[in-house]
């Protein structure tokens, strides 16, 4: 059974990666989603071209792990593709912020996505793809967003070291880093110092997804959609961070 596996299913850019999934990849027998949402899984299930298996899971919750990797074991599926899209992030001064959701930040966008990259690889077969949503925000340290940043700093350089490894089997390890994006993902949080610019430049997700499938397909280790966010990349590699926090700082 070929399949496709897509965390953070429910919302955003994960949702939009099932939808494109589907639509592009005929071959596929199943598409696995995973979310805690179960009414969002059930109708992106209705409306998608393939078969769609639903997980519902939360990826820190080490017993829905466990049950996960025993159904693995049960079905054995060929992973054609591997989407690690949960994530969350928070918005504000790391001393205003809720510490448990701050840990709970590197809990979901580090600890689960590698761990669950590690439990589906032995089911990954050669010439395959997995997809990590990192973002631009991982390019430089930002003030107000300052554990988001990091965990998503952790997820480009995992994920760049994790393609190079993978090469000998000729797996494609993608880290997606886009700014902004037209998502729930604000709802969450938040709007505050030294970001309201980024409403401004919030890119369309459709969009986003379709390059990084593309450049996945291509075997780049990263995806960067839009001028402004590739210019920012440029810049954090010769800008000092200091300048680029201080224009955080200022918004």
């Amino acid at each position: 059974m070929k399949a496709a596996v897509v965390t953070g299913a429910s919302s955003g850019l994960g949702m939009e990666f099932v939808r494109q999934i589907s639509a592009k990849y005929g071959k596929l027998d199943e598409i696995w989603i995973i979310a805690r949402r179960e009414e969002r899984l059930e109708a992106l299930r209705d409306e998608i071209k393939i078969p769609a298996r639903i997980f519902v899971m939360d990826l820190t919750d080490s017993e829905d792990i466990e049950e996960f990797k025993e159904k693995l074991a049960e079905l054995t599926p060929d992973i054609k593709l591997l989407v690690n899209c949960a994530g969350f992030g928070k918005i504000g001064r790391f001393d205003e912020l809720d510490l448990d959701g701050q840990c709970g930040m590197i809990d979901l966008n580090c600890k689960a996505l590698t761990l669950f990259t590690g439990i589906c690889l032995p089911f990954i077969s050669n010439h395959s793809r997995i997809i990590n949503v990192a973002s631009a925000a991982a390019f430089a340290p930002q003030p107000y967003f300052n554990v988001y940043a990091a965990t998503k700093a952790y997820v480009l350089s995992y994920s760049r070291a994790l393609h190079a490894e993978l090469k000998d089997r000729k797996i494609t390890v993608t880290a997606v880093c886009p700014g902004p994006v037209d998502t729930e993902f604000f709802d969450v949080a938040g709007d505050s110092q030294g970001q309201s610019f980024k409403k401004n430049l919030r890119a369309n997700p459709q969009k986003v997804v379709a390059l990084a499938i593309k450049d996945a397909a291509m075997g780049n280790d990263i995806s960067v959609y839009g001028m402004a966010m590739k210019s920012a990349r440029v810049a954090s590699k010769v800008v000092p961070n200091g300048l680029i926090m201080n224009f955080f700082k200022k918004g």
